[in-house]
């Protein structure tokens, strides 16, 4: 028998589909996949978030919609969603257990991942000092330079993280401008450990069995500088 809803992605927009239409009594339910709690489960504090007005640690915020969801009578199956067929009605979606699922609406809630350089030397170091997730590697760049790319809130948020531990960050952005928002580029600007690679891309992760630095180029001049650096930080 066809459910009424089936949810794909146990985001913060999974969650919050699952308890609106549990609400509804649509009888929700939630495929959670294997990064359960989505992006906000990588991040150490959420201050954008309503109803927090001290913030909140992102596992934490994630934690209590699923309950909330739960609480409604969302169902929550912690599968992979490998196949789906959305020919016709009901709409069929194979998981990674081998059930058939059939349901007359299906929510794709699958969030985002880290937007990778597409780097041959990335791919080879990744996980040996490349990463991107400042939350889980960060302590081990403890009195080490590491390196950060990107412009947006995010790229600020791994940031200031990495300054709790390493001795210096650069920031790396293709810009001369940030796109983050106004207070998180004053909180970064004003941390003594930050310094700022502007206008320039990375060509090139560095190192032999791990990370030794990144190699950056000035889109403007063409120049190109190696940075010496421990861990690298995609955002």
């Amino acid at each position: 028998m066809a459910r009424k809803v089936l949810i794909i992605g146990s985001g913060c927009a999974g969650y919050t589909a699952a308890f609106y239409t549990a609400r509804a009594n649509l009888s929700p339910l939630l495929i959670s996949g294997t990064e359960t709690g989505g992006q906000l489960m990588l991040t150490s504090e959420v201050e954008n978030f309503p109803g927090f007005p001290e913030g909140v640690m992102g596992a934490d915020l994630m934690d209590k919609l699923r309950a909330q969801a739960e609480k409604f009578g969302a169902e929550i199956l912690p599968e992979v969603v490998e196949k789906t067929d959305f020919s016709g009605r009901p709409f069929h979606v194979a998981t990674s257990e081998g059930k058939t699922l059939e349901a007359e609406t299906v929510i794709i809630a699958t969030g985002a991942t880290a937007k990778w350089l597409g780097l041959e030397s990335e791919k080879k170091l990744f996980g040996k000092g490349v990463s991107a997730c400042a939350v889980c590697d960060g302590a081990f760049y403890k009195g080490k330079e590491v390196c950060v790319t990107g412009g947006g809130d995010t790229a600020m948020e791994e940031s200031l993280f990495l300054t709790k531990f390493a001795s210096k960050v650069t920031l790396i952005h293709r810009r001369n401008e940030f796109r983050a928002s106004k207070i998180m580029q004053d909180r970064v600007r004003k941390n003594p450990k930050m310094n700022f690679q502007l206008e320039s891309v990375v060509e090139e992760v560095l190192g032999n069995g791990s990370v030794e630095g990144v190699r950056v180029k000035n889109v403007k001049t063409g120049e190109r500088t190696d940075l010496p650096c421990a861990g690298f930080f995609v955002a």
